[in-house]
């Protein structure tokens, strides 16, 4: 007999970085992860998407591995679970796939065992885990998150997207894992661009918090990982250039890259225009990419324990496209 009910989890992807703020600014977006979790009596998977496929369906899973380490934290003990996972969000594509798997799996066995950790301590959990705080910040709380994480714990202010932005993303057709995309990263930096960092991620901040859109396109302007990274990404420094001239407010690399993330005035009358220079410019490099508008996710993780007769009346894919038709 379980001791334990049945959790269902919604968890958003997210960007980072939006330029300047490297391992610091995140933002979570509309496009989604749904983990089931329960005791079971041997641990099985239930995977589905095509975003899922090679995923690992054993013990080294990530979601099962970060379900024990809430059950350590906890003082618990389920060493068998049933997980089923329906994602959205590409895999290394820049999207925050493995945060979003990290707060993810948190949530979801928090939430089985009654929820005995806070926020607060899965955010410290999670940024442990991924090594800065701005992906699984943003997953967790939803909405424009700013971090710093000192190596134990993760300090943050929640910022509430401004109303007229939206976000349009490119999403090239291969992967860039982020191992590599931080390998091409110098060891050490200018007083010069590390002053340049400061100022801009400072004010890309301010307007975000004040809803200067305005002056988004200057603020979202690097030198400390975006020329490095350039390389890795065919046609990245084109759009870098010349997005904001096409309707763009700014753009950035999203998280390690490949994808590439254009913040837009909801009035913006050249969206066809922008998202066809995104795509053409990918093609010239022969890169296949897709766009997809993605509002900014105002909620983050959000967790419940299903009821047994819920449980009975509906399946976990019935919920997942009740969910995305309405």
């Amino acid at each position: 007999m379980s001791m334990y009910g049945r959790s269902r989890v919604k968890v958003p992807a997210s960007t980072a970085n939006l330029g300047p703020g490297f391992d610091t600014l995140g933002m979570a977006l509309s496009l989604y992860a749904w983990i089931e979790m329960e005791e079971a009596e041997e641990t099985v998977f239930h995977l589905y998407g095509d975003e899922m496929e090679g995923i690992a369906r054993d013990k080294s899973n990530l979601l099962y591995q970060v379900a024990q380490m809430v059950f350590a934290e906890a003082g618990v003990d389920v060493p068998e679970l049933s997980i089923s996972m329906y994602s959205d969000i590409p895999l290394t594509r820049g999207l925050g796939s493995s945060a979003s798997a990290i707060v993810g799996g948190m949530a979801a066995a928090n939430a089985m065992i009654g929820s005995p950790l806070d926020n607060a301590k899965l955010f410290d959990m999670a940024a442990a885990l991924e090594k800065h705080p701005d992906n699984v910040g943003a997953s967790l709380f939803g909405g424009i998150i700013t971090a710093v994480w000192d190596g134990e714990h993760a300090d943050y202010i929640r910022i509430e997207p401004p109303q007229e932005l939206e976000v349009l993303v490119v999403i090239p057709e291969f992967e860039l894992a982020t191992t590599k995309a931080r390998g091409v990263l110098p060891s050490e930096i200018s007083m010069g661009d590390a002053v340049y960092n400061i100022s801009r991620t400072s004010l890309l901040t301010a307007a975000l918090a004040a809803g200067r859109l305005d002056l988004i396109g200057r603020a979202m302007q690097d030198r400390l990982h975006q020329p490095y990274r350039a390389p890795l990404v065919p046609g990245m420094e084109k759009l870098l250039a010349e997005a904001t001239r096409h309707g763009a407010l700014g753009i950035a690399l999203s998280g390690a890259g490949p994808t590439l993330l254009c913040m837009v005035e909801r009035q913006e009358s050249r969206k066809l225009e922008l998202e066809l220079f995104l795509k053409q410019t990918m093609q010239e490099h022969n890169i296949s990419a897709r766009t997809c508008w993605l509002p900014p996710c105002t909620s983050g993780v959000a967790a419940e324990l299903v009821e047994t007769k819920q449980m009975q009346n509906e399946s976990f894919l019935d919920m997942i496209k009740g969910e995305k038709q309405s």
